[in-house]
């Protein structure tokens, strides 16, 4: 099995690279997705959140409303540090249970951990490759207002409050720049495929 860390700020084109890298074939898993699935109703990590802040965070049908825990954790950092404390390990566990699945169904899987909070949440799984994607801050902003229909205020507030990309390309083996156009990312991410295999053939 070959496992990469994928990684970049909000908006930095990170979809598109996960969304090639599946095309050429590679599992994809995507920790948003995940930190969904371990709060879902009936779940020991629901009700550690209900524990923690109440039923307040609850919808009328006993899932998790997370705009309204949004709101509760986005300006606190003690607070955002007790969710954390319960959503990353049961992510933690989850991932690497699905990460050994791929690996027992297929001993030569790529698989692509497609991690927005890689630094942040001092993930840690044995990655043979980090890859970052890269965009300067206005364009971050220019994307979340013009794709996602944010309004100014609300995306600066949500790119400044992710750690600063200076720390994500520290750990960077490969950057992909997704400041140009669609196909410039493109390439780049066919010619990391094209290395991946590569690296792969010499490791055999």
């Amino acid at each position: 099995m070959y496992l990469i860390g994928l990684t970049g700020g909000i908006a930095s084109g990170k979809s598109t690279v996960a969304r090639r890298l599946y095309e050429h074939g590679a599992v994809h898993l995507d920790a948003d997705e995940l930190a969904r699935r371990v709060v879902e109703p009936g779940t020991p990590g629901l009700a550690a959140i209900i524990a923690e802040f109440g039923e307040g965070v609850l919808r009328a049908d006993g899932s998790l409303d997370r705009a309204k825990l949004g709101e509760l954790v986005f300006d606190d950092d003690e607070a955002r540090a007790r969710l954390n404390a319960i959503v990353h390990p049961a992510v933690r566990e989850l991932s690497g249970r699905l990460i050994a699945k791929a690996e027992a169904e297929n001993p030569d899987a790529v698989v692509v951990y497609d991690v927005p909070l890689l630094v942040e949440a001092s993930v840690d799984h044995p990655f043979d490759l980090v890859v970052v994607t890269n965009a300067p801050r206005k364009t971050q902003v220019k994307r979340l207002v013009e794709e996602r229909g944010l309004d100014l205020n609300q995306a600066v507030a949500r790119v400044d409050a992710q750690v600063d990309n200076t720390r994500r390309l520290a750990i960077a083996d490969v950057v992909i720049d997704t400041d140009g156009t669609l196909a410039h990312t493109m390439s780049q991410t066919d010619a990391l495929w094209a290395d991946i295999a590569a690296r792969r053939a010499a490791r055999a």
